[in-house]
């Protein structure tokens, strides 16, 4: 009987599970067994996030095995955990798929989580399958078959230093790779300095490359990730992680513009009040069912250094914000009462008249004594508003793009006509992802309103009851 395909292995695999084998799955299964078969040794395989790629690159594994015992593969990963995974997959399909029963062992030892050997012919010294970090030693071992699955993350490709770092490892893959072998790159691009740019470190690599939408925007799951699927998860992460995770491009940060254009002006005030005895709080006609303040404190003398500044937004039901204040707070410096306490009183009258539940205070730097003189004013002024501490570690341009590229891209951002003041529009048209120099104090605390609230997505209508018009 003649070995099979991975494609019809795979499929195997899937009709097992009461699934069949979607085409894009079927795709890259012939384009890795036209690689072997071509005798290409360097490969790299881009696919959007959720396609399913390393559950098909451990099919691949086990269709070797099957083949050819053999085998020796190891898997390199961003850390040692997420490599371990795709072993213990791969050992899960050997332990349960019909074309594999002549791979499984007797001996208990020879059968680890991060680590497995087949029953095979000789008594080779590394494993048939073994899992490592991509910072872990490596030296001394060999494989027949290396797969550097998402060895790109997010943390290990932020700087220069560790862009150079990870190239270096992959480098020191190259000397474990036994003659004739084969290393597969399986992942999608973090950074604009991508280790997957092929004009850089894969230069030469055979690859095959599915963003979800192609060119003509045909979906290459449609199944899986559906239209509204699609919308909604582009409205969560934004233009440029969409567009980096999904559409597989390289995007730098600068290419992020927060256009004030595409800001919704309004000018009414909330409405307070009181149906069936519960508190209803509404703007333009729609509930309002969360908000908050965010106060990123600085000291400075009024007009110099830091600004500190307070913004205030209110969320609806439907997931629209609501910028709708933004005060940049100041003291004078001639006063008997210090500089602390006055903008604690400032942010404190705010907060009673907007009725927010909860104001954030930064407590990086100088606001770590802060909350303790913003509650005791909060008291004064009769303020139902709690006070929350919040410590920030992320690079402050990654928390604002994070926070504001998504809701402003899918056109969810209202502004009040107080805060669309000169000022603060000007600071968000000229902002620029770590440009140094850039007043950015007002992005911030909006950054902070929107980071502190879940995504909302619209409820749809319930469907309608009872025959269509058409009979059916």
């Amino acid at each position: 009987m003649a070995e099979p395909d991975l494609d019809v292995f795979a499929w195997v695999w899937n009709a097992r599970h009461g699934q069949t084998l979607p085409r894009l799955h079927r795709r890259m299964a012939r384009w890795l067994q036209a690689r072997r078969s071509g005798d290409d040794h360097h490969l790299l395989l881009q696919a959007f996030r959720g396609a399913g790629k390393s559950t098909l690159v451990g099919l691949h594994c086990a269709w070797l095995l099957a083949r050819q015992p053999d085998t020796r593969i190891l898997v390199l990963a961003a850390d040692h955990a997420l490599a371990t995974k795709m072993v213990a997959s791969v050992r899960r399909i050997i332990e349960r798929h019909p074309l594999c029963a002549h791979l499984r062992q007797s001996v208990p030892e020879a059968w680890a989580a991060d680590r497995f050997t087949v029953r095979r012919p000789g008594a080779l010294r590394d494993p048939s399958m073994l899992a490592a970090g991509i910072d872990g030693n490596i030296t001394g071992s060999r494989a027949d078959l290396i797969i550097g699955d998402d060895v790109e993350v997010a943390g290990n490709c932020d700087t220069p230093g560790k862009r150079a770092s990870l190239r270096e490892r992959l480098t020191e893959a190259e000397f474990v790779l036994a003659p004739g072998g084969t290393l597969l790159l399986v992942g999608t691009p973090h950074t604009a300095e991508t280790l997957y740019d092929p004009t850089g470190f894969v230069a030469g690599y055979q690859i095959l490359r599915i963003p979800l939408l192609d060119a003509r925007g045909r979906n290459a799951w449609s199944e899986r990730f559906t239209e509204a699927h699609v919308a909604a998860l582009r409205q969560r992460v934004g233009p440029i992680e969409f567009r980096r995770q999904m559409q597989l491009e390289a995007v730098p940060p600068e290419a992020a513009r927060l256009d004030p254009a595409t800001l919704i002006r309004y000018a009414e005030e909330t409405d307070y009040a009181e149906a069936g005895g519960r508190p209803v709080l509404r703007l333009m006609g729609r509930r309002l069912v969360s908000g908050g303040g965010h106060w990123d404190p600085a000291f400075g003398r009024p007009g110099r250094g830091d600004g500190s500044v307070l913004a205030a937004c209110y969320v609806d039901g439907e997931g629209n914000h609501y910028l709708h204040r933004l005060h940049w707070l100041t003291h004078d410096p001639d006063a008997v009462v210090d500089p602390a306490t006055q903008q604690c009183a400032s942010v404190a009258r705010i907060a009673r008249d907007l009725l927010l539940p909860a104001v954030r205070v930064e407590t990086n730097g100088i606001g770590r004594f802060l909350p303790a003189i913003l509650r005791q004013e909060m008291a004064r002024a009769g303020a139902a508003c709690a006070v929350v501490e919040v410590s920030h570690r992320e690079a402050k341009s990654k928390r604002i793009l994070g926070a504001l590229d998504p809701v402003m891209a899918a056109r969810r951002l209202h502004i009040h006509a107080q805060a669309a003041s000169p000022r603060f529009l000007a600071e968000m048209s000229e902002w620029r992802p770590d440009s140094p120099g850039a007043t950015d104090d007002a992005l911030d605390a909006l950054a902070g309103c929107l980071a502190a609230e879940p995504v909302r997505i619209a409820r749809l209508p319930p469907a309608p009851a009872g025959p269509g018009w058409r009979g059916n």
